[in-house]
């Protein structure tokens, strides 16, 4: 690779000219610091913007020590409901803190169909000499194609972007379903039963559902119960309680612990003859068994990863994006229990059932 030091040995050039002629410097004369762009476009020289900010620092400062900044982009959605904005918020704190263990600050940019636009964000980082960006989660498809990527190092911390195609963060959906399907049937249980909201499965891609459906099939139930997949952003009591009723689930995977209430309202009894699953412990309002989505693990990754690209000078759109996946961490709770600790008479009527 191409270097300041390399190309001054090749020009008879001291690495003080080179690297003032290609950084625009008026003092040095104007055919050497053609010949100096020249050489380096014909090396593939890529300068590092971090490197050069660190020597700017250096020589402002007597050799202080540089702190860089990563850019938290946020999304603000006027349809996105409340229980949706803990998620990112947790992994922009993990993510800020690991940012700053490793010499970097963190700034929290929030772009608005009402406020700044992406373009307009663009014109905010490249002010601000920024070069790496961690994008939080939004609640509709992301687009972020006005960012000019050349420029910038960065990491979408969710499970998919298209545009641009970035690499990205995400809770492992697939994996974090087959270990609740795992304590399901460890548990006894026999007929799951999965709760979601359309727009949350189809966000995903349906790895959820995709995972729960396989999973079916290696339990012992012959009659499997179908998702129910509300069109709302959140399932009301009706429609799940008609669910309910009809096919008679003896333990829900959802996000909603509300549920639970509504399955009592139908003679379940959780977690004696029945039992629940929270698939976001985020989103728990009542203590139950379920899943951790290890925000502050995906935030870390990410803060991680985007400094990774900037100090391997590696910056825009890679060709072939890349997804880390994080486990989920199961979280005991009261309302599963083994067959062994539910009453007897009533985990023989939930099987009738």
């Amino acid at each position: 690779m191409a270097t300041i030091r390399s190309l001054a040995a090749q020009l008879g050039l001291s690495r003080a000219t080179v690297s003032e002629a290609l950084r625009g410097v008026p003092r040095v004369n104007p055919e050497t610091a053609a010949r100096v762009r020249a050489a380096a476009e014909a090396a593939g020289y890529k300068s590092n913007p971090l490197a050069a900010a660190l020597m700017s620092q250096m020589r402002r400062s007597n050799g202080a020590t540089f702190r860089g900044v990563l850019a938290m982009v946020d999304v603000q959605h006027d349809g996105r409901p409340k229980y949706a904005t803990q998620f990112p918020e947790k992994i922009r704190h993990a993510a800020s803190q690991r940012a700053r263990e490793l010499g970097f600050e963190a700034e929290r940019l929030v772009v608005s169909a009402g406020g700044v636009t992406v373009k307009r964000l663009d014109g905010i980082l490249k002010a601000r000499g920024i070069h790496g960006v961690v994008l939080l989660p939004c609640w509709d498809e992301p687009d972020y194609r006005e960012l000019d990527w050349p420029r910038y190092a960065g990491v979408y911390a969710d499970y998919a972007i298209n545009h641009p195609p970035l690499n990205t963060v995400c809770p492992d959906h697939h994996r974090n379903m087959v270990e609740v399907l795992d304590r399901v049937k460890a548990a006894g249980f026999e007929r799951p039963g999965l709760v979601l909201s359309k727009h949350l499965d189809e966000r995903l891609h349906h790895r959820w559902e995709g995972a729960f459906l396989v999973g079916q099939q290696h339990l012992p139930g012959r009659d499997p119960v179908p998702t129910l997949s509300s069109s709302e952003t959140v399932v009301v009591e009706g429609e799940f309680r008609a669910w309910f009723k009809r096919h008679r689930p003896d333990v829900v995977i959802s996000h909603w612990t509300r549920a639970i209430s509504w399955m009592q309202a139908e003679g379940a009894r959780v977690p004696d003859t029945h039992g629940f699953i929270c698939l976001n412990q985020l989103m728990a309002e009542t203590p139950c068994a379920g899943i951790d989505l290890q925000p502050a693990v995906i935030g870390r990754r990410s803060a991680e990863a985007v400094i990774a690209n900037i100090q391997q000078n590696d910056f825009g759109v890679p060709a072939t994006p890349a997804v880390l996946c994080v486990a989920g961490k199961w979280v005991e709770g009261p309302t599963l229990l083994p067959r062994s600790a539910r009453p007897a008479k009533t985990a023989r009527a939930s099987a009738r059932a």
